[in-house]
């Protein structure tokens, strides 16, 4: 992880942590939020998308690279492969915020829209790959792309290394198994908590089963944790991740709008999930120190649930 951090660092910023007097007064807990929505393209992804890309032989970057995305990471990999000279093709579903498109189009990157299904996204990016011999970058089913999105937990966990709990969101899984190993590896005796909303549990499910479980629906408002488990993050996930605490909409939207106002930042619904679980258990969390990665600030301002 070291090694990965001195590849990237020098290319992310080193994001800022905040805390909230009346957040922990609410919850009971010392928190202290890690600001990845003020990171390069607005959310925790440039790290892995980083990491994977750097990690590509100069043939192979020649080639160009692709991913399938609902936003935060095709513009990682738009702007990271911009910013190394790499042609870069992001397939997205349908559905996925303008807000999110329209970025991507002005890093540069290539955009293939399909049926807002995993299948379709990945049917779709196996043909690129096939046609342009593209690179596929999974956006958090890669080791490289793990160990990139580690390093925000590595900084946290630098900057505040008595920490008793990390949480993060969960959607694909890329982000909580790259900070369960910077917990792992740089923690001290640090519970690693993940959060997801009840609309998509699969993780929550996934923990209970021992097997990657899917999704019937895709309506959650976190539109950046639509997606399932893989096979690499799973089990991670499996081995360093107490418990996944599941929230609801309305839950998830109260938590966007107290940190909106709290904090007086921008930040989207996927990473006001942890911040909902915080809220929702506060006996699981009172006297503890507990850091939360705030993952993206990429937010559709003409979509505003409140």
């Amino acid at each position: 992880m070291e090694h990965t951090y001195a590849q990237i660092g020098h290319l992310v910023h080193r994001t800022p942590v905040l805390s909230s007097r009346l957040i922990n007064e609410i919850s009971g807990a010392e928190v202290y939020f890690k600001c990845e929505n003020f990171q390069k393209s607005g959310s925790f992804k440039m790290r892995g998308a980083l990491n994977a890309i750097s990690n590509l032989s100069s043939a192979q970057q020649r080639s160009g690279v692709v991913t399938h995305s609902s936003g935060n990471f095709g513009q990682a990999v738009a702007l990271s492969a911009a910013n190394l000279g790499v042609e870069a093709h992001i397939v997205m579903p349908i559905n996925a915020p303008d807000v999110k498109k329209k970025a991507v189009t002005q890093y540069g990157g290539n955009i293939i829209q399909c049926e807002a299904t995993l299948e379709a996204r990945e049917r779709n990016a196996g043909n690129i790959v096939a046609s342009k011999g593209a690179s596929f970058l999974h956006p958090s089913n890669q080791i490289e792309v793990i160990l990139g999105n580690a390093t925000a937990g590595m900084e946290l966990l630098q900057d505040h290394p008595e920490l008793d709990v990390l949480m993060t969101p969960v959607g694909g899984g890329g982000l909580l198994a790259g900070n369960a190993l910077a917990a792992h590896y740089f923690g001290q005796d640090c519970t690693v908590i993940g959060a997801e909303p009840a609309l998509v549990d699969d993780a929550y499910r996934s923990l209970l089963s021992g097997k990657i479980e899917g999704n019937t629906r895709t309506d959650t408002i976190a539109d950046g944790l639509r997606t399932t488990l893989g096979s690499v993050n799973f089990p991670i996930i499996t081995q360093l991740v107490d418990q996944i605490i599941r929230v609801e909409e309305d839950e998830i939207i109260s938590a966007l709008k107290l940190v909106w106002e709290r904090l007086k930042i921008i930040i989207e619904p996927s990473c006001a999930v942890p911040v909902a679980a915080l809220l929702k258990e506060p006996e699981k969390f009172r006297g503890k120190r507990v850091g939360i990665i705030l993952s993206g600030g990429n937010v559709d301002l003409s979509k505003l649930p409140f």
